[in-house]
């Protein structure tokens, strides 16, 4: 791998090996950054953070690099493993802290593998989250439009 740039002394040995077989396999595509972003849902830009391991890849930028390398089987299964392992040890940035409450990078907001479904809801002012509020919102509107139908029909 002497085309690529070092990756940095202090990353965890779960991060290094997974993203040198990461390496490995998009040696083995023989693809460009730039080809394997025009073949994948992801940019060249993020296919270079994520193989100079400044970002944990999604696991599906991994499965669709897995897809195009033709690995498929145990062998797929067993780069999951390690893109978990990865994951879990993956350095957090260090954020400052954003005031009362704030988590201080324990991070679920600057976490680029957690799909925005899965991500703790966000709390508005009075305690009740956006969700919650828009639910009674269309309801007090249903019942405004059901009560206006009465009336008109008679």
């Amino acid at each position: 791998m002497s085309g690529w740039q070092a990756l940095p002394d202090d990353l965890p040995p779960e991060v290094r090996h997974f993203v040198e077989q990461l390496r490995r396999l998009k040696d083995r595509t023989g693809l460009s950054l730039v080809a394997l972003g025009a073949r994948t849902a992801y940019s060249k830009s993020s296919w270079h953070r994520y193989l100079n391991a400044t970002q944990p890849p999604p696991r599906q930028a991994v499965a669709a690099l897995c897809r195009i390398a033709g690995l498929e089987g145990p062998d797929a299964e067993r780069l999951t493993v390690r893109w978990e392992l990865a994951v879990q040890a993956w350095p957090r940035p260090a954020s400052p802290a954003q005031g009362p409450g704030a988590t201080g990078g324990e991070g679920y907001e600057d976490d680029p593998t957690l799909p925005w479904w899965d991500e703790p809801p966000r709390e508005i002012p009075g305690g009740m989250n956006r969700l919650l509020l828009a639910a009674v919102l269309l309801l007090v509107l249903l019942l405004a439009v059901g009560v206006a139908g009465a009336v008109v029909s008679g």
